[in-house]
């Protein structure tokens, strides 16, 4: 008998997963979600992983799969702790001889099936490509290759056909176990993040929630509109919820596919017509889709101060421009907004991102694996190649050919703040006159 355990991760739905359609090849079937307690645990860079936004954003997406799953005569087992001894406490107990997840592209969650190889030898592991627009086997470029840059895996991407989606399964396998254990809320989860996020603006985000009925509404009313059609003129704007898809929170956490966003596009060419902002919203897919694969190629390197160009970073982490930064009270007021919204909303637009993240390079000099460590802690669309591969490559130790970004500040506020509506919505009072009150070894400056 055939006994699957299917490893959810960032595929948290049930239309076209190919993992879920993998895993109901079985004759019995235990859906599992692990919350790792590392998330919450100030890691290396002195902040925890997980956010309030994005574990607010989480809950509601497995509570959507969950009651999904129940119709269908499915279970899913939310497990608290570390993944790899979760999982193994599971394969011992159940008698799994299959596990199925879709591909692992971080490679904390590679060292997890690494460890579950060599701890069950004749388990067998299958990892589908779930989470993406190509299948592995797909892809046109070696890992190497995939080292030259985005252009070159663009310009080959966009000659291949993606996948058409596929429909939810029919039924599934009957559960491995039938009785639902409810757990406590461990006490490791910050009391501070039972509390609903602190955005609930309208059109907001946090207003429409996660999960996978709330991500389909959404892409819906998206191209039930004309916004693609303008999406390129409007793309860079700082603020306003019209101005890019904000799809991102649902397909980072795989309520959405993106070959079902990908085919949602063409159909809406078709009746359209194409143009230059319905080619670049492809165009985005395609970078989303690069950042995945180069992450793989790259694994622990992702991390790595140098990056892949191994170029020496001069780097530090100074404690009070840290602190300025993260909580939006430097001299600039255009970075002191976007920070602000980032902490107040958990999201942040891409022009806004790129500014932050170049003023904490450049302008303040620091390790820039520190900003990349507070965009993970903070955004609620966030991704991890997504994320540190930007970082990466504002910092100048990715595979930008240019060798990074430095915006000026001032010029970007004339081009995209011109009025001051932007900084006066989320920083309305004055900046800090200085930098710096001490030195970096906390001395005071006179």
């Amino acid at each position: 008998m055939l006994t699957t355990l299917y490893w959810l991760t960032q595929d948290l739905r049930i239309d076209d997963n190919p993992a879920l359609m993998r895993a109901a090849q079985s004759d019995a079937l235990l859906c599992v979600f692990c919350v790792n307690q590392r998330w919450f645990n100030p890691h290396r860079y002195h902040i925890s992983s997980m956010g309030s936004h994005r574990w607010h954003f989480l809950q509601q997406s497995l509570d959507t799969l969950s009651d999904t799953l129940e119709v269908q005569g499915q279970h899913l087992y939310i497990e608290y702790g570390y993944p790899e001894q979760q999982l193994i406490g599971l394969i011992a107990r159940h008698k799994i001889n299959r596990l199925v997840c879709s591909r692992q592209f971080g490679s904390d969650e590679r060292k997890v099936l690494k460890l579950l190889a060599e701890r069950f030898p004749k388990l067998d592991i299958e990892e589908v490509d779930a989470t993406t627009l190509y299948d592995q086997t797909q892809l046109p470029m070696t890992p190497l290759q995939l080292l030259k840059g985005f252009t070159p895996f663009r310009k080959q991407a966009e000659q291949l056909p993606v996948p058409p989606p596929a429909q939810a399964p029919m039924s599934l396998p009957r559960p491995v176990l039938r009785a639902v254990s409810i757990q406590a809320t461990p006490e490791w989860i910050p009391g501070s993040y039972r509390r609903p996020a602190a955005s609930q603006a309208q059109r907001s985000i946090a207003a429409i929630g996660g999960g996978e009925r709330a991500g389909k509404d959404h892409l819906r009313r998206y191209f039930e509109s004309t916004l693609p059609s303008s999406y390129k003129q409007v793309r860079d704007q700082l603020d306003g919820w019209e101005n890019s898809s904000k799809l991102s929170p649902w397909l980072n956490f795989g309520c959405l596919s993106l070959r079902r966003v990908a085919q949602t596009l063409s159909q809406y060419e078709k009746t359209h017509g194409s143009n230059e902002s319905t080619q670049w919203l492809f165009f985005e897919l395609l970078w989303r889709e690069y950042y995945q694969w180069l992450a793989l190629a790259q694994g622990d390197k992702l991390y790595s101060i140098k990056g892949i160009s191994n170029k020496p970073q001069h780097g530090c982490l100074h404690p009070e421009r840290y602190q300025k930064w993260c909580h939006g009270n430097t001299p600039w007021p255009l970075v002191n907004a976007c920070m602000r919204q980032l902490k107040e909303t958990g999201y942040l637009s891409n022009r806004g991102r790129q500014i932050a993240a170049s003023c904490f390079v450049n302008e303040l000099g620091m390790d820039w694996r520190y900003g990349a460590a507070w965009f993970e802690h903070q955004l609620i669309d966030y991704d991890v190649a997504v994320n540190w591969g930007n970082w990466q490559y504002i910092a100048g130790v990715g595979v930008d050919p240019r060798g990074g970004r430095h915006f000026d500040i001032e010029k970007q506020t004339a081009l995209y703040d011109p009025h001051g509506t932007y900084i006066e919505r989320w920083a309305p009072d004055a900046p800090e006159p200085v930098l710096d009150s001490v030195d970096a070894a906390d001395w005071p400056i006179a």
